[in-house]
């Protein structure tokens, strides 16, 4: 295979095909259905990234990926900052005073309420945003509009009337680059670097509490910390944590000793550089 391949969840002219595009244009993305598919595709060999949606800043993580991180055998190798920008776009020549309804996924939708409120607009959910201007360009109607990203308008052939619907211009999501090479090759010491791990505490009094401890007293700035429920179980919770330093960082190692003490079920799931729009933010 000449031409290296990304993997991403949703249609081409969705915001994760422009951060693919943006953050490794030698790469040819590759648009999957679920998420489920776009992990499968690297697994696989199929696509050599993955650029995973996690959280965003308004309507916060997104269900399932932390889900699938720990069982999919895959690394995290980056991380991406994208602000988050939805345009009204509709079939070439209709006016804004035709349309009545707006599409586009319940997330974005959500996230352009009062917008789309003070437009007079009605709401349709539809599978993702820019499904929703492929349909809208497949089945012209000019009582119709879609919220999608302005790379979908390029793509699907529709124009744009209204741009910025976002209801915050601070809107932002954070995606995880992620490959199936086991051993990635780490990020360059001068780079400050984010490690993401996983682990399940034992069944001892106050484990969670001093499996924790040692991240505080060896001044290890912790930036995440998230529970799942595992297997369907309520006894069975697990958690994901993301915490600024690499594992060779003593202060990290001396942490991390702490927290096997108390824990199960450790895995480290990426070592990877901070992107430098948390310096920004």
């Amino acid at each position: 295979m000449s031409q290296r391949r990304i993997a991403f969840q949703g249609e081409l002219g969705a915001n994760s095909h422009e951060i693919c595009q943006a953050a490794y244009p030698e790469y040819d993305p590759i648009p999957h259905p679920s998420f489920e598919d776009a992990f499968e595709a690297v697994r696989s060999g199929d696509c050599q990234l993955g650029m995973i949606p996690v959280e965003n800043s308004i309507a916060g993580r997104v269900a399932d990926v932390h889900h699938l991180l720990p069982d999919s055998g895959l690394r995290i190798i980056g991380e991406r900052f994208k602000p988050i920008h939805f345009h009204l776009m509709v079939n070439p020549g209709v006016k804004l005073e035709q349309v009545k309804y707006a599409s586009s996924m319940p997330i974005a939708l959500g996230q352009c309420r009062k917008t789309l409120r003070k437009l007079g607009l009605k709401t349709e959910p539809v599978g993702d945003t820019a499904l929703a201007a492929k349909m809208l360009a497949e089945h012209p109607d000019p009582t119709r509009a879609a919220v999608s990203p302005e790379l979908a308008a390029d793509m699907y052939g529709l124009e744009i009337l209204v741009r910025d619907v976002e209801d915050e211009h601070n809107n932002t999501t954070r995606f995880l680059v992620m490959t199936a090479e086991p051993d990635p090759a780490p990020p360059p010491f001068t780079a400050p670097c984010i490690t993401s791990f996983v682990f399940r505490v034992k069944n001892l009094p106050a484990a969670l509490y001093k499996a924790l401890g040692g991240f505080a007293t060896n001044g290890v700035n912790m930036i995440k910390l998230e529970s799942y429920m595992e297997e369907g179980s309520f006894t069975a919770t697990f958690f994901y944590v993301e915490v600024e330093g690499r594992p060779e960082d003593r202060s990290v190692a001396r942490a991390f000793d702490e927290l096997h003490f108390f824990s199960e079920k450790f895995e480290i799931l990426g070592v990877y550089p901070a992107d430098p729009f948390r310096a920004r933010g």
